[in-house]
């Protein structure tokens, strides 16, 4: 199972959804869809701008837990 650690990631970054929204050109719902592990896929791209925004890697993001 992939985890998402976007809400841990912008916390640390005191940054909230909106302005990440506004910096990476990613709507707000978007965002939250992939805040909330709803999402089926991100495009590199996309998480590309996200970890340029939040000065991070793309596993501060995203890890991985057994489902076990």
């Amino acid at each position: 199972m992939i985890v998402i650690n976007l809400d841990v990631m912008l916390a640390k970054r005191k940054m909230s959804l909106t302005e990440l929204s506004q910096e990476v050109g990613v709507t707000i719902a978007n965002l939250s869809i992939l805040k909330n592990g709803k999402a089926k896929a991100i495009r590199f791209s996309t998480l590309e701008a996200i970890c340029q925004a939040l000065d991070c890697q793309p596993g501060d993001i995203l890890e991985y837990k057994s489902e076990l």
